[in-house]
């Protein structure tokens, strides 16, 4: 289908003559009528009834000017709809979270920020684990990922953050829990609550490892479902934990966050993708995500 002859009947139907609307098309009269008898010859139709006074469409151009008139409207939306994606004003972003990342502040600000931004485009949000979500972007399941590194597939591109900073969780009535500030030997003989190292194994090595170099390896107790999942579990009395500080904002009653004196174990917060696009909405929310990074730091 030959866009422009669509273009040219709509054009000859609202000027009323073969001559008013070549000057309106920027063209002469004689190629535009040969390309209308082209384009009934195709047809096998008369589309126009042509007389000194100008040109008035038959039935059945009439009935085909109107659709000529949808089909053009479509392709100006199809045009700008790629237009909008390529400049990363329309679309979708389907964005993954490992578990408790939502938590951080700077997330929800960043996806208000790009939604004040760019209303028209959809964000999905997902929550799951590191390996999970690098599986979902290998699988184009989601756009982008919020993961703690490492990442289990060499092909997804990981570009750190920032650095969370932890703090140590007690359940309430635990006989250091008025205490403002611990060190890591001061919980060195009580049960560990962590989470299942395959589902973030760079925050869990530097717990352990943080643990080893305060003097004591931790005695894991009863292991939790996910990072966020601790939290409840430290405020029913099962043991202790160390946790991402945003992680104040649960509030369960019976636990308590304490800041680390000392050094302290720091999991890094990266963003993850398959390809890492330079435009589009992965890269706008990148952009913003990254500022409101830098000015955290």
């Amino acid at each position: 289908m030959d866009f422009r002859r669509l273009r040219y009947i709509v054009a000859i139907a609202e000027a009323g003559s073969f001559t008013h609307a070549a000057f309106q098309l920027h063209m002469e009269q004689p190629p535009l009528s040969q390309q209308i008898r082209a384009f009934e010859k195709e047809l096998g139709l008369v589309l126009f009834i042509r007389s000194r006074q100008g040109a008035v469409p038959t039935e059945a151009g009439r009935i085909l000017i109107e659709q000529a008139r949808t089909i053009l409207a479509m392709e100006a939306e199809f045009l700008s709809l790629a237009r909008g994606l390529a400049r990363g004003e329309q679309g979708r972003l389907r964005v993954g979270m490992a578990g408790a990342v939502s938590l951080l502040p700077i997330i929800p600000n960043a996806i208000r920020a790009f939604r004040e931004k760019w209303p028209e485009i959809v964000i999905t949000l997902e929550e799951s684990n590191t390996p999970a979500l690098c599986e979902a972007l290998h699988d184009r399941r989601v756009d982008i990922a919020i993961i703690r590194p490492p990442a289990p597939d060499p092909n997804i591109v990981v570009v750190p953050l920032m650095q969370e900073r932890t703090v140590i969780a007690l359940p309430k009535g635990h006989d250091k829990w008025r205490r403002r500030c611990l060190h890591l030997n001061d919980i060195s003989d009580e049960p560990f609550i962590l989470f299942e190292r395959e589902l973030g194994p760079g925050f869990y090595d530097a717990i352990i490892a943080a643990c080893q170099q305060a003097g004591f390896t931790p005695r894991l107790g009863q292991s939790a479902p996910q990072i966020a999942a601790t939290v409840p579990m430290v405020a029913a009395g099962m043991g202790v934990s160390i946790v991402p500080a945003y992680l104040d904002q649960i509030h369960a009653e019976g636990a308590t966050f304490h800041p680390i004196v000392g050094p302290a174990p720091r999991s890094t917060i990266a963003l993850a993708f398959h390809n890492r696009p330079s435009s589009g909405p992965v890269a706008n929310f990148e952009r913003i995500l990254r500022s409101l990074c830098d000015k955290a730091s």
